[in-house]
């Protein structure tokens, strides 16, 4: 199977630099991975890597000749990343693994593109484009199985992930970016994952709550979570968490127009602190502590609206209909725009010198209460007392 990408960036300047400057010192020159599965899937590219046979002492060289900016992100594994005109394009050896402890490898440089292809992760993976954008599939399953939309591992799925845990939470990730969801996963992939799952524990928060986020914000996560329960996984990854009302939140987002979001669905997820397992940024927790809290408080539409403002109270409206089974009302979502516009008429200034202290807070917090339930139709001098 013979195929061609057409790509803006492959006929860009920053990657005729880099592709031009190996290829004229006489080495080998291919884009692989992500960049070159979503051009043939049309999809958008936001990385570029390389890899080539020439030395990372050697890229360092021809980058410096070249007028380009080397720099040495990844060179104890092979990788440096040249920068021209601004783009950033990871170039790596081609390598073998000689020797893996689940989280990292030890790798030999290698002249072999096909060795290069057998030490990736997933067929789909570990296709490649030269600079004229003619894809090579060194493993000769690449190819068929983008096309089918099926994600397997490279290889036994035993030893890929023994290389590297992580690859069983990228296992259900690419499932869910890049799989055929409806066509179910892979039951040998899925096999392994699952008789390996106690290896997930030894990986670092960080990597896990990354892949976590990638996966969430996938279209439809819903079928790769579920496979994810089914393993053993889930629980592994979010203990209590819960797969089943993450497919009903998904239609819910649907009708609603409303975009992906992972922390709107690790709020559904649930589990055991979840802010801590995955390491999430102070903001990502906060507005998942915000997301629940707003559940649990059982406000209406309105104060949704007035307390968390419009766009998260439509997410707490969109998992409270996911939660009972239905869309979101178009008159819930009215009302909690409605309250993200209002502003109560009384100001603390409004009630002194009658009420301080503690006396003004649970005052003010009083009138406010009364105006909420009004609907935001009460107005100042009705508040009053």
């Amino acid at each position: 199977m013979s195929e061609r990408i057409e790509a803006d960036w492959l006929e860009a300047a920053p990657a005729r630099a880099v592709t031009g400057m190996l290829e004229a010192a006489g080495h080998q020159a291919w884009f692989v991975g992500g960049c070159v599965r979503n051009a043939l899937l049309g999809q958008p590219v936001s990385d570029l890597d390389l890899t080539t046979d020439a030395r990372p002492e050697r890229v360092v060289e021809l980058s410096r000749a070249a007028g380009l900016k080397p720099v040495p992100t990844g060179i104890d594994h092979g990788t440096i990343t040249v920068v021209a005109q601004g783009t950033p394009i990871e170039v790596t050896t081609f390598r073998r693994d000689v020797e893996t402890d689940g989280r990292r490898a030890t790798v030999a440089y290698s002249e072999d593109i096909a060795e290069d292809a057998a030490r990736r992760d997933f067929t789909m993976n570990a296709l490649y484009a030269d600079a004229r954008g003619a894809v090579a599939d060194p493993l000769g399953t690449g190819l068929a199985d983008l096309a089918a939309r099926r994600l397997r591992f490279i290889g036994d799925a035993h030893d890929r992930i023994r290389e590297d845990y992580l690859r069983i939470l990228r296992f259900f990730r690419f499932h869910a970016w890049y799989g055929d969801t409806h066509g179910g996963i892979d039951a040998d992939g899925l096999a392994a994952c699952a008789e390996l799952a106690e290896g997930i524990g030894g990986l670092s928060r960080e990597r896990v709550g990354a892949e976590m986020l990638k996966l969430m914000a996938a279209p439809d996560p819903a079928p790769a979570v579920a496979s994810m329960a089914i393993s053993g996984v889930l629980m592994r990854v979010l203990p209590g968490g819960a797969s089943d009302p993450l497919a009903v939140l998904v239609h819910v987002e649907e009708e609603a127009g409303l975009a992906p979001d992972p922390i709107r669905r690790l709020a559904l997820v649930g589990g055991e602190e979840v802010a801590e397992r995955l390491r999430l940024s102070r903001a990502q927790a906060g507005a998942l502590q915000r997301l629940r809290e707003a559940q649990e408080a059982g406000w209406g539409p309105g104060e949704l609206g007035y307390r968390l403002g419009a766009r998260a109270a439509l997410d707490v409206l969109a998992l409270n209909a996911a939660l009972s089974g239905r869309e979101i009302e178009a008159v819930s979502r009215e009302t909690a725009e409605a309250g993200a516009r209002a502003a109560l008429p009384v100001k603390a200034a409004d009630l002194m010198p009658d009420f301080d202290g503690p006396a003004l807070g649970e005052k003010l917090r009083e009138i406010e209460a009364r105006w909420i339930a009004s609907g935001f139709a009460l107005g100042r001098n009705e508040l009053l007392p």
